[in-house]
């Protein structure tokens, strides 16, 4: 088979350009993992890297006498940073952190978040002209390019920076967020969403004001 590979310019170039893509895929995975704290995923990374480097790659590095096979090795080398990366975006592992500023004074921003599922704690403080609300905002990574659209639905000028912690210690954030409700909303419709978890909070808080009456009266 390997003759058969050698003897095929076509082939060899097709060989080349996808073990490169496969090889570099791995790669990038493992040095993600690598700084993202993972250390036993990214050794089973490092493992399938090594295997790939040993069975594939000393074929592709044997046969870099043709132009067309360098060619070949560098798009393939690009093309598997892209698709590590991808794959890591999909995973999206870990949290993100996300600081938003709201000047807003007619909504509560940070209550509306909270009921949408996300963790949240906030303050006040002073800019060039008064008083800001400044959230520090965690979400599962999944869910911060949704977070940040629905800050923009709720606030268009609002001031947004996000990170991602490497690590995260105390408090009740992550036990306090809510992955079912940041699924169940669009942020096109936030504003629509949350009327209807006030209508009900309200509706609760009747139901609960008429039940403390009646055991009163017994």
């Amino acid at each position: 088979m390997l003759q058969a590979i050698s003897d095929s310019p076509m082939l060899m170039i097709l060989v080349i350009f996808v073990i490169n893509i496969i090889y570099v895929t791995f790669l990038t995975m493992r040095t993600i993992m690598t700084l993202k704290g993972y250390r036993f995923v990214a050794a089973a990374f490092s493992i399938l890297e090594t295997f790939v480097y040993v069975i594939g790659l000393g074929l592709v590095l044997d046969n870099l006498d043709r132009p067309q096979n360098i060619v070949a090795y560098a798009l393939g080398f690009g093309v598997g940073i892209l698709v590590g990366t991808k794959i890591e975006e999909q995973l999206a592992l870990g949290y993100t952190v996300v600081n938003a500023t709201t000047a807003k004074k007619d909504i509560d921003l940070p209550n509306d978040l909270r009921n949408l599922g996300y963790g949240v704690t906030h303050g006040h403080q002073f800019g060039r002209d008064g008083q800001r609300t400044v959230m520090q905002i965690l979400t599962p990574r999944k869910y911060e390019r949704k977070l940040i659209e629905t800050i923009r639905e709720l606030d268009d000028r609002a001031f947004i920076i996000s990170y991602e912690p490497k690590n995260i210690h105390g408090g009740f954030w992550t036990k306090g967020l809510s992955r079912r409700k940041m699924s169940n909303y669009q942020p096109e419709n936030v504003e629509e969403v949350l009327e209807e978890v006030y209508e009900a909070q309200e509706q609760g808080d009747v139901h609960g004001t008429a039940k403390t009456a009646e055991k009163k009266e017994i």
